[in-house]
């Protein structure tokens, strides 16, 4: 993580490292019905379909990168 002074952030755009891979994770998990309301009594219930959705994320990525091969 760099600190981002405020002269330089005047400027205009400045691209922040890694913040789109937390952006992107988000993003995906956004798009699971389950977790766009907060409808459950139990935080292990929302803990648990947050995990599945990642699950469901990092696996898609993985069938992709090994679908394209070297």
């Amino acid at each position: 993580m760099a600190v981002i002074k405020l002269a330089q952030a005047k400027r205009g755009f400045v691209r922040l490292p890694r913040r789109w891979v937390v952006e992107r994770s988000f993003a995906g998990a956004a798009r699971c019905r389950r977790l766009a309301k907060d409808d459950e009594r139990l935080p292990n219930v929302v803990e648990g379909l947050h995990f599945v959705a990642f699950v469901r994320l990092m696996r898609h990525r993985l069938v992709t990168v090994v679908a394209q091969g070297p």
